[in-house]
């Protein structure tokens, strides 16, 4: 009787091993994979740079617009001096709120004026702040316009 037993208990103990040997976890399929789009910072065209002529007959073109941090060259091709300045004229504070005397003083360190302060061949100007913005040729205020600033572009 005690090898009857013990063959009952070496059947269970051999079935009980097979079951846990290939009871395991059963293979999968792999998963199907959908390809998850990339996550992307929103970015900005490049501002552009834009060539404003001063001439004897004034300022071409005369108004323009432009995404915010474009530059803006203004380039002396008359016989004149060119002193561009924002307006009102002559004050000179509608872009940066400080009058002419206030930004164009030695030591300024307040927020950059749109004005050139004194006469040159030519004026450069980065645009940050959004809206229509006059200017002039201080020297000349009745040759005038204007530089539209609109929010950048996203691409």
């Amino acid at each position: 009787m005690n090898g009857k037993i013990l063959g009952i208990v070496a059947v269970v103990l051999v079935v009980l091993g097979g079951w846990y040997v290939f009871q395991g976890t059963p293979a999968q399929a792999p998963a199907a994979t959908t390809p998850t789009p990339a996550t992307t910072t929103p970015t900005t065209a490049t501002a552009p740079s834009v060539t404003i002529t001063y001439t004897n007959q004034g300022f071409s073109p005369e108004s323009v617009t432009v995404p915010s941090g474009a530059t803006v060259t203004f380039v002396n091709q008359s016989s004149n001096k060119m002193w561009v300045a924002s307006d009102p004229h002559p004050t000179h504070q509608g872009y940066d709120g400080t009058t002419r005397s206030q930004h164009c003083a030695a030591g300024y360190t307040g927020p950059a004026p749109f004005d050139q302060c004194s006469a040159g061949d030519s004026f450069s100007f980065t645009f940050i702040k959004i809206g229509t913005w006059g200017y002039h040729n201080h020297g000349a205020p009745s040759n005038k316009g204007s530089i539209t600033v609109t929010p950048p572009t996203p691409i």
